[in-house]
């Protein structure tokens, strides 16, 4: 009985604590919450007591403005020893790094910790028990809270390289960080389709790096200047985030070196690229003018972040580069070097040397392991477990990132998926005590853009910042009841947050050969959201038409759509793009079907842009050839058609195409065979229309398209031809 009892008394103890931590609506969850009798009130010209310190009396006035901008209540700050209703106090005796005690009373809000950055976390807990509402007078519940971190680096990845952020976008995201207690603000600032730093000695890297030609011929880049840089630092330091700035090396470099071709192991002019994946255009280790133009790059990014790290990527590097350059190899036999493996090591060892000599501590991606990396290198952690041990039995500290990569499709990493994920419940983290200094969560920008970055973010960094602050979280429902309860102070800071298990919306179109009609379908993440649309191709506003679930067309138009929620844009419009066709819903006959993920309708009117938007009929290893009936004898004057370049994904054009017309679909006349010049090294997506523009119009009932494939492996894998229409005129 006595067992029985004490089980008992256990579960209402646990279930206190879940209700608590879930009606106080506290994210991430404090480590120890009592709930106390009564409420504190908020009265206009209450005073906010704080020590005469320039930085504590920055943290009240910030909590001073808090308050107002949310409660409409006005405070005054004064300094200590004068008593306040509000008293912020340094107290030596409270322990754990950044920690902090929250006591509430009907009387008084005391808010203590050791030093001034456990105090501005302590506001921000006090900040999420304000209301939202303006009450008359606002109340905070009676509490103690007593409260530190897991991990001391709880940071946020911020890719700015694939699509540019703008400064006012970063400082939101500092503002949010901080609210939830992450400390980290990684500033992936460079790579090979963006350069985004100015660097005084070296301007071609913004004129010429920071900027890139889209395949629609327009420009996309931008950069940051020196200044705005340290105006987001010092804005980042007063909310408690250290800004670590990542400089790329010694691969994805491709936008440097569009920059200063010299400084690659070929010398040859490059392009900005436009599309995402591994380049083969790294820094020439062997050519000793790339570490003096690196080191002259650290220089000015060392000035400009006072962080103690500094983050140089290390990943991905296509170390075969090097093995067909004479000074890499030279470099190699001199130094004793185990080939390009030896290589890479030895490039990371030369720049943590360097970085070393400044002050500063190098952080990298796991690579940087390979080669003998000195163990006062940080490693962060992004393939694993595997590479987390590596790192630690090395004797370095890591970071880890692997679970927590919020460029993940939704579908693959729900909320409560990354919630239920610990990668830090792992029995040899216990063998290196201090080594892992937390973790982060990155967010890669090949399809995350400003307008739907906050809904890639959130709600799912609700649970990094809970992995990375609470040593033991409550259970799923309780954090669920918590995040959800967050939404209505992510609306009033205007935060386009992204739904829990699904995609904003998932739009589709679809051709309808009976009723000649175009119809899109669109599963939307909210119920309210609405699908703003034009039909020119223009920008849809909140101003635009709308629709919910189905849109009809039955006239060929550029349809553009846009989710909206109120008046606030979720991600970038997507493009459909119907045209007229004298074959429109016509049946078509394949000499080889195409392969099963691809087999588009080639006559429904709907025209693609990526190959995997649904709109591309594909062949690999094969030819093309399509036969159309048109059902009854038609003049025709023209025929088009279409195909894919995208050697990435192993996608070349036809080496030709030629289009013939029948009567009886038997006896064929030959109209025109148009040769095609095909480059399997242009890594531009691209699409080519080809046309046979008819010189005397022609009457047939048939249309037979023969696309000839270029024929040529890529690295052993056969290519493919891709078509998504073919328009008769």
């Amino acid at each position: 009985m006595r067992h029985l009892l004490t089980g008992i008394l256990l579960c209402v103890a646990a279930l206190t604590c879940i209700t608590a931590h879930a009606a106080f609506a506290i994210l991430p969850a404090p480590q120890h919450l009592t709930r106390g009798q009564g409420a504190f009130e908020l009265h206009r010209g209450a005073r906010i007591a704080a020590p005469a310190d320039a930085r504590i009396q920055w943290i009240a006035d910030f909590l001073r403005d808090s308050i107002e901008a949310q409660t409409g209540v006005k405070l005054r700050v004064v300094a200590s020893p004068a008593r306040g209703r509000i008293t912020l106090r340094i107290d030596p005796t409270i322990h754990g790094n950044e920690g902090y005690r929250l006591d509430v009373t009907p009387k008084e809000v005391t808010i203590s910790a050791a030093d001034a950055r456990g105090l501005f976390w302590g506001v921000q807990t006090f900040r999420q028990l304000l209301p939202l509402q303006h009450e008359v007078p606002p109340t905070i519940p009676a509490m103690h809270i007593e409260d530190a971190p897991r991990y001391a680096w709880r940071g946020v990845m911020l890719d700015v390289s694939r699509h540019f952020y703008p400064v006012d976008f970063i400082k939101k995201q500092i503002d949010l960080m901080s609210y939830y207690k992450f400390d980290v603000f990684h500033w992936h600032l460079t790579d090979d389709q963006g350069w985004r730093i100015q660097i005084k000695h070296y301007p071609k890297l913004t004129q010429v790096g920071a900027w890139r030609s889209e395949a629609d011929g327009s420009r996309n880049g931008g950069f940051y200047t020196q200044d705005q840089i340290r105006d987001v630092v010092a804005y980042a330091r007063k909310r408690n985030v250290m800004v670590v700035p990542e400089i790329e090396m010694p691969g994805h470099a491709s936008a440097a070196l569009a920059a200063y071709p010299g400084l690659s192991c070929s010398g040859k002019p490059i392009t900005v690229p436009t599309t995402w994946g591994v380049f083969h255009d790294v820094d020439c280790v062997g050519n000793d003018a790339t570490f003096t133009f690196l080191q002259n790059v650290l220089d000015e990014v060392i000035a400009l972040f006072p962080s103690p790290y500094l983050h140089i990527g290390g990943d991905e590097v296509p170390e075969g580069v090097w093995a067909d350059c004479a000074s890499c190899q030279q470099l190699a036999r001199t130094h004793d070097l185990n080939g390009e493996q030896g290589l890479h090591g030895y490039f990371v060892r030369r720049i943590q040397t360097y970085l070393a000599g400044k002050g500063k501590t190098m952080v990298g991606w796991d690579e940087i392991l390979e080669g003998q990396l000195a163990p006062q290198a940080v490693v962060e952690v992004w393939r694993g477990p595997d590479e987390a041990n590596k790192a630690l039995a090395n004797g370095n500290r890591i970071i880890i990132a692997s679970p927590f990569y919020l460029d993940t499709p939704i579908d693959q990493m729900t909320l409560q998926d990354l919630y239920r994920t610990d990668p830090f419940d792992n029995p040899l983290f216990a063998k290196y005590p201090g080594k892992v200094l937390g973790g982060e969560a990155p967010l890669w920008s090949e399809r995350a853009t400003p307008l739907n970055g906050d809904a890639r973010l959130y709600p799912r960094l609700f649970a990094v910042a809970e992995h990375l602050w609470s040593a033991s979280a409550p259970d799923w429902h309780d954090f669920l009841l918590r995040a959800r309860a967050q939404e209505a102070w992510l609306g009033t800071q205007h935060v386009a947050f992204g739904p829990e298990d699904k995609d904003i919306v998932d739009a589709r179109v679809s051709f309808n050969p009976t009723y000649k009609r175009w119809r899109i379908r669109a599963a939307r993440g909210f119920d309210d959201l609405r699908l703003h649309y034009t039909m020119d191709g223009s920008e849809p506003t909140a101003a635009s038409p709308s629709f919910e679930d189905v849109l009809d067309l039955y006239a060929p138009a550029t349809l553009k759509v846009a989710p909206f929620r109120g008046n606030v844009q979720y991600q970038a419009g997507e493009t459909f793009r119907m045209v007229p066709n004298l074959a429109l819903g016509d049946s078509v006959i394949f000499a080889a079907p195409p392969a099963g993920r691809y087999s588009a309708d080639l006559t429904d009117g709907i025209l693609g842009a990526q190959y995997h938007d649904g709109a591309w009929a594909g062949w690999q290893g094969a030819d093309m050839d399509a036969t159309i009936d048109l059902g009854r004898p038609t003049e025709l004057h023209a025929i088009d058609a279409r195909f894919l370049q995208n050697a990435q994904a192993w996608i070349l054009l036809p080496r030709s195409v030629s289009f013939e017309a029948s009567n009886d679909g038997k006896a064929w006349t030959m109209l025109q065979t148009t040769p095609l010049t095909v480059d399997p090294n242009d890594m531009h997506p691209s699409v080519r229309d080809v046309a046979c523009d008819l010189q005397t119009p022609v009457t047939a009932r048939y249309l037979r398209v023969v696309a000839m494939r270029y024929g040529q492996q890529i690295n052993g894998i056969d290519t493919w031809i891709f078509s998504d229409e073919i328009i008769a005129k």
